[in-house]
């Protein structure tokens, strides 16, 4: 259980600041571009709630397995990152009459490469903690 909690919390401290960064940053004006209309204040309730879900769905299905390895987080945690932001991206592009094709592309790959990101360090912090703790 200790290691679950441990994985978790690494996945999630690595998770947030970077995906801050490429939304309140670097991607921002492009999003602001693309769907602008659409976007409003950031609602801290549902956000956090994504957050702490995902994360559990990353360590479910990622790098929780006492078999998971640097290896398998990275392409398990790429594969779980495409399908869930492809849901979410596919699913606005079909009903949202603003949402792009870009806007698609761009958070699709965002989300795989994010995911994989976190899923990886956040099992290498976790595995290094449990061996120290």
């Amino acid at each position: 259980m200790q290691r679950y909690a441990v994985l978790y919390l690494a996945t999630l401290i690595v998770l947030i600041p970077v995906d801050f960064l490429f939304l309140g940053i670097v991607a921002k004006g492009f999003l602001t571009s693309q769907v602008g209309d659409m976007l409003g204040e950031i609602r801290l309730a549902p956000a956090v709630l994504f957050y702490l879900l995902y994360v559990v769905g990353v360590v479910v299905f990622v790098s929780g397995p006492a078999s998971a390895t640097w290896q398998s987080a990275l392409l398990y945690g790429a594969l779980f990152g495409f399908f869930c932001y492809a849901t979410f991206e596919l699913t606005s592009l079909s009903l949202l009459k603003h949402w792009t094709w870009p806007v698609v592309m761009l958070d699709v790959s965002w989300g795989t490469f994010v995911t994989a990101l976190s899923s990886t360090v956040g099992l290498l912090i976790a595995n290094w903690l449990v061996r120290r703790i």
